[in-house]
């Protein structure tokens, strides 16, 4: 009898706590919103799920709607490629929504370096030219396809990816993403041009070269 109760109690507590898993309390998600929409008070301070509403008196019509895509980016720079940001800090009127968007403009050869953006998954689609998209798991398999006009990609989130125009001419991206503020790391600005900087010996030491050569190396970003 004592065996059959322990079972019975150790049957509860497993369906118990299925039941908390699999419920909607349990699901590791954001919380559904609670009003219509809550524009950006870019001047509050950032909360746990985006920054404080303005109030509805001052919320505006202009407060939906975002032309930064309107204008070709100026990719006269190093890697020859420039990011049109349409998340929260420009566009506030996606605050609390889950969702942003970029534009990125290629110059001939122009790359957008390899960068993870941790907070979001990525998709996007080629609006112009012929664009090389290639991201590397967590198992470092690369995974790559040069795209044209119409094709579209997804990067999981927090995976390293990159996009390079290998056209002729230039090139354009539409990206979106499942959070307002995706944030964006470029790995080799994280490694050599960290402020503070990384020490040397940890750059040496990973990369098996002498300090000369990481210090020429960090001399390329030095702006």
């Amino acid at each position: 009898m004592a065996a059959m109760i322990t079972y019975t109690s150790s049957l509860i507590y497993l369906l118990s706590l299925m039941v908390l898993l699999f419920s909607p309390f349990g699901c590791c998600s954001d919380s559904d919103p609670l009003q219509d929409f809550c524009v950006a008070e870019l001047n509050g301070t950032l909360s746990i799920n985006g920054f404080p509403c303005k109030p509805i008196s001052k919320v505006r019509s202009s407060d939906f709607f975002f032309d930064g895509f309107t204008k070709e980016g100026n990719t006269s720079n190093g890697v020859g490629s420039a990011v049109t940001s349409g998340n929260v800090l420009a566009f506030p009127g996606v605050n609390t929504l889950g969702i942003s968007m970029n534009r990125v403009d290629f110059a001939p050869g122009g790359v957008n370096p390899p960068h993870i953006h941790p907070r979001a998954s990525e998709t996007g689609v080629i609006i112009r030219g012929e664009v090389l998209v290639g991201f590397i798991t967590t198992g470092n398999v690369y995974h790559s396809k040069v795209l044209k006009f119409g094709e579209m990609f997804v990067i999981p989130r927090g995976l390293a990816h990159f996009q390079m125009n290998v056209g002729k001419g230039k090139a354009m991206v539409i990206t979106a993403f499942n959070s307002q503020l995706p944030g964006t790391t470029i790995l080799s600005l994280a490694l050599f041009a960290s402020n503070p900087p990384l020490p040397i010996k940890v750059l040496t030491k990973t990369f098996q070269v002498e300090e000369k050569v990481i210090n020429d190396i960090k001399s390329k970003f030095i702006f």
